[in-house]
C-alpha cells in the first residue's frame, strides 16, 4: 500500500505541474492571442471572464459526476482536453474557433481543478500528515516552466501553435501514462463512513468561512498577476523590462513557500501557518502600497508570494477535514470560489485605481486577506460536527442543492 500511495502522490504531483504549465502558457500569451484573432480591447474582458465562469460550471458538474465516476477518471480525461484546447487556441484562425477552444478550456479546467484537489485531499488523509502544499508547489513549478516557455516563444517570435504543439505533444502522452497510478482512496472513505454510521451533508454555512478565505486569497493572487507590472512601471517608475520581474519573483517565492509549507504545518499546525501566511501577505501589500521605489515594491511582491502561497492548499485540506464523509462535494463547491476571487480581484483593483489611486487600491486586498485571521480556527482539526446530540443526515442527502450553493 505504501508503494501505491507513493506512486499516486508522484503521478498527482505531475498532474499539478502539467496544469501549471498549460495555464501559464495561456495567460502569459494573451496579447499574442488577441493579435492573432483581432480581439478588440473592449471584447477581450468578455473572453477572459468567460473562462473562470465556465470553470465554475465545470467544478459544479464535477460534484455531481463523482457520485458515479471516480475523481481519478475525471482527471484522467479532463487534463488531455485542457491540453488539446490550449493547442486549439493557438491553431485557430476565426473568432468562433477561439470561443470554442476557450469554452472547452474553461469547462475542462474546472473539472480538472476540482478532481485534482479531491485526489490530493484523499491522499493526504491516507498519508496521515500534511502533503497538500507539495502538490500546489508542483503547480507553481509548472507555472514557472510555462511562463519561461511562453517567454521563449515570444522572444523568438514563434507562432502560437508552434509554441504550443511541442509542449502538448510531450505532455499529453505523459499525463495519460501517469494517470494509471492515480489513487482515489474511496475504500478508506467508505470505511470511515461505515464506522460513523451514515454519510455527511455538505452544509454551506459551515463551509462558508473557507469559501471566504479562498476568495480573498485569489483576489490577492489576481492582483499580483494582473497589476504588478503596471504598478511597478506606472506608479513606482520602473523600466518596462524591470516591470516584468515582480510576477516571476512572486511565482518563485510561491514555489519556495509551498515546498517547505508542509513541514511548517506538521511542526506548528495548520492554524498557525495560515495565520502567519495571512500576516505576511498583508505586510506585503502594505509594503507595495507604501513603496518609495521599484526595488522596495519588489520586496513587497516577494512577501506576497510567501504569504499567499499557503492559503489555498490549506483551505482545500481544511474542507476535507470538515466533511470527511463528503470531501469530494466539499472540494468541488469550495473550488468555485477560486474563480469568484479571480473574477473580483482584477476589476476591483482597476476600478479603485482609476477612481482613487493604485497605492490606495493595494490596501483593499490587504484588508481582505486579514479576514483570514478571523476564520483561522476553521483550519484546525475538526471534531465530528454531527456528534454531541446532532442527528446525522442520510447518505442520500449528501451534496443536494437544498443544503449547498
Amino acid at each position: 500500500m505504501t508503494d501505491v500511495l507513493r506512486r499516486g502522490r508522484a503521478s498527482l504531483a505531475f498532474g499539478f505541474l502539467v496544469q501549471g504549465v498549460a495555464f501559464a502558457l495561456l495567460v502569459t500569451r494573451i496579447p499574442a492571442i488577441q493579435d492573432r484573432y483581432g480581439v478588440s480591447d473592449a471584447l477581450l474582458p468578455a473572453f477572459l471572464a468567460a473562462v473562470p465562469i465556465l470553470a465554475g460550471v465545470g467544478s459544479l458538474s464535477t460534484e455531481r459526476l463523482v457520485r458515479r465516476v471516480p475523481p481519478s477518471r475525471l482527471l484522467r480525461w479532463s487534463q488531455p482536453v485542457v491540453l488539446l484546447a490550449l493547442l486549439g487556441v493557438g491553431a485557430g484562425e476565426r473568432m468562433i474557433e477561439l470561443a470554442v477552444a476557450l469554452a472547452a478550456f474553461g469547462l475542462a479546467v474546472g473539472m480538472l481543478d476540482a478532481s485534482m484537489n479531491m485526489l490530493g485531499v484523499s491522499l493526504q488523509r491516507s498519508y496521515g500528515r500534511s502533503i497538500m502544499l507539495s502538490f500546489h508547489a508542483a503547480y507553481s513549478l509548472g507555472g514557472i516552466v510555462g511562463a519561461s516557455l511562453a517567454w521563449a516563444g515570444a522572444h523568438w517570435d514563434l507562432a502560437l501553435w508552434v509554441s504550443y504543439l511541442p509542449v502538448v505533444a510531450v505532455l499529453l502522452p505523459a499525463v495519460l501514462v501517469g494517470s494509471r497510478w492515480y489513487v482515489d482512496d474511496r475504500g478508506a472513505a467508505s470505511a470511515g463512513e461505515e464506522k460513523n454510521g451514515e454519510g455527511q451533508v455538505v452544509v454551506f454555512k459551515w463551509l462558508l468561512p473557507l469559501c471566504l478565505v479562498m476568495t480573498v486569497a485569489y483576489i490577492g493572487d489576481s492582483t499580483v498577476s494582473n497589476w504588478s507590472a503596471k504598478y511597478l512601471q506606472d506608479v513606482l517608475g520602473s523600466s518596462e523590462q524591470l516591470a516584468t520581474v515582480p510576477y516571476n519573483v512572486y511565482m518563485v517565492t510561491t514555489l519556495l513557500g509551498r515546498a517547505i509549507g508542509d513541514f511548517g504545518v506538521r511542526r506548528f499546525g495548520a492554524v498557525a501557518v495560515v495565520r502567519g501566511g495571512a500576516l505576511v501577505a498583508a505586510g506585503g501589500f502594505a509594503v507595495v502600497a507604501g513603496a518609495p521605489g521599484a526595488w522596495v515594491g519588489m520586496l513587497g511582491f516577494t512577501l506576497l508570494g510567501l504569504g499567499l502561497c499557503v492559503l489555498v492548499p490549506q483551505t482545500f485540506a481544511a474542507a476535507g477535514r470538515l466533511f470527511p464523509g463528503a470531501s469530494d462535494a466539499a472540494v468541488a463547491r469550495l473550488n468555485i470560489f477560486n474563480y469568484v476571487g479571480f473574477l473580483i480581484g482584477s476589476p476591483l483593483v482597476g476600478a479603485l485605481g482609476d477612481l482613487w489611486s493604485y497605492r490606495g487600491a493595494m490596501l483593499v486586498p490587504m484588508l481582505l486577506v486579514l479576514v483570514t485571521l478571523v476564520y483561522a480556527r476553521s483550519f484546525a482539526p475538526q471534531p465530528d460536527r454531527y456528534g454531541g446530540g446532532h442527528e446525522r443526515p442520510r447518505t442520500a442527502d449528501v451534496g443536494r442543492g437544498s443544503n449547498g450553493l
